[in-house]
């Protein structure tokens, strides 16, 4: 077994007593990073932090304990992109001046995020330009920055994504939120996929992290047929591309 599989392990059965179950999945965190006790102060965090106030437009994570984050952020005019379940269904623009402030929280759930949010491409997102800080939640995160999600890879594939078409990059302040129990006190060492993050935020404290560098665009050798066809922004990327 994998040192990430291990560790994930380990963190899966300290995070059972402080999650709070999943509508679909219960807590089977192999399929999803759940909501936790203390989220709403772990938030806090990074909201009192200089990078959320001076933002306009962010990438944000579908996980369950970030709906808050999303409903902060349109509560304070803050345009979010956020990816549908698995990427399946690609990435989803929520405009606080297109959705009106009774909606917010709906509108901050994974149920209710298609409903009043629109579909957005990659060509659109990258038209935009460039996000003003990206967050995500984790399955485990190190001291060191290095962050593991569900073991599925979707927010490699993400930034892989982001990082091609010029929205985000080695600048780009990346942030995890999690719960203290999901904090890996020892220095871990990355993988050529992994994304470190610049910050962490719990329900207790907010670290900075003193990372290494961060890989960049999709590694397209490592992909599995399987998941190009089950992605539709994979695709259309490949068609940028051979533009």
């Amino acid at each position: 077994m994998s040192r990430a599989k291990v560790i994930r392990q380990q963190i899966w059965e300290r995070l059972r007593p402080v999650a709070i179950p999943d509508s679909r999945f219960h807590l089977d965190f192999a399929n999803v990073i759940p909501d936790f006790q203390g989220s709403g102060q772990a938030i806090q965090q990074l909201v009192a932090q200089p990078v959320y106030r001076d933002a306009r437009y962010a990438f944000v994570t579908p996980d369950n304990g970030l709906a808050q984050l999303r409903q902060r952020m349109l509560d304070d005019g803050k345009t979010v992109v956020v990816s549908t379940y698995g990427i399946y269904r690609g990435f989803v623009l929520l405009d606080p001046a297109r959705i009106a402030r009774e909606h917010h929280l709906f509108a901050s759930w994974l149920d209710g995020m298609e409903h009043f949010g629109r579909p957005v491409s990659l060509a659109e997102i990258k038209e935009r330009g460039p996000f003003d800080f990206m967050v995500t939640g984790a399955s485990a995160v190190s001291l060191n920055g290095v962050r593991f999600g569900k073991g599925h890879g979707f927010f490699d594939l993400e930034w892989g994504m982001f990082t091609d078409i010029g929205v985000a990059g080695e600048h780009t302040m990346v942030a995890a939120v999690v719960h203290d129990v999901q904090v890996v006190e020892e220095k871990l060492f990355p993988s050529e996929t992994d994304i470190l993050v610049d910050a962490i935020a719990t329900p207790s404290r907010y670290l900075n992290v003193k990372r290494s560098a961060r890989p960049k665009g999709i590694k397209w050798k490592l992909l599995k047929p399987e998941q190009l066809q089950a992605t539709p922004p994979l695709q259309e990327l490949q068609r940028m591309q051979l533009r």
